[in-house]
Order: C-alpha cells, then sequence, then structure tokens
C-alpha cells in the first residue's frame, strides 16, 4: 500500500481540538485557521495530520501530496473523496446537477474507520 509522501505541508491554527488524525481540513473564519470539514459542498483544503487538544493550537495540514484520511464509509481504490459531516472521507456522489468538492483519489480500497492512503488533488464535481 502506497504510504504518505513528503508533499506539502502547511501550520495552521485550528478552530477547535481535533480527536481524531488525518481529517479533512475545511478554511476558518479567516486566513490563519482551519475547521474540521463537515460537508461535501465545503471548500476543502486539506488533511490534518496530527490531533490537537486545544482552540488555536498549531495543525499540520497536508495540502499537496500523498496522505493518509480515515474514512467514514466504504470506499474502493480509485474513488474521489468528499467529507461526510464528521470530516471522515467518503465517496464523492452528489445528485444531480448538485456540485461536491472533492479532497483527492483514493489509492486503497477499505471501509468506514480504515486510514487509507489519497493523493491530494483538489476539484468539484457535478452529479
Amino acid at each position: 500500500m502506497m504510504g504518505a509522501t513528503s508533499g506539502l505541508e502547511k501550520s495552521v491554527k485550528c478552530t477547535a481540538a481535533l480527536a481524531t488524525a488525518y481529517l479533512i481540513a475545511k478554511f476558518g473564519a479567516d486566513d490563519d485557521t482551519l475547521s474540521q470539514a463537515t460537508a461535501s459542498t465545503e471548500e476543502l483544503v486539506g488533511v490534518f495530520q496530527h490531533t490537537t487538544t486545544a482552540v488555536g493550537e498549531e495543525v499540520r495540514v497536508m495540502l499537496d501530496g500523498i496522505s493518509r484520511v480515515v474514512l467514514g464509509g466504504t470506499v474502493a481504490r480509485g474513488n474521489y473523496l468528499t467529507s461526510d459531516a464528521n470530516g471522515k472521507a467518503v465517496t464523492a456522489a452528489p445528485a444531480a446537477g448538485v456540485n461536491a468538492c472533492v479532497i483527492g483519489q483514493a489509492l486503497a480500497s477499505g471501509v468506514a474507520g480504515d486510514i487509507i492512503p489519497v493523493h491530494i488533488e483538489k476539484t468539484r464535481i457535478q452529479g
């Protein structure tokens, strides 16, 4: 299985404690913060690389490259991934005429709770 690479990472402040590593990140309220993603319609930025214990703590976010991501459902390698309500990766499957933001492409198959590699390639798809 493919692992993480030394892709492009950025340190930012998180808007809440992160109990789980490898969750999908979205933009926060300002230029210096990121939050845990909660929907496929949000602008997804990258993947948090570790946990935090408090609001405002520094956290590394993988913006480009290959990162690990925790799954929120069954995924097949090659699927485009988006965020569920908990920042976990799920297969992007927007309804007809609906846009979904994509964090990247699964490089392995897995089920909810698994941690798999994802090739981060942010885009938007429409059903």
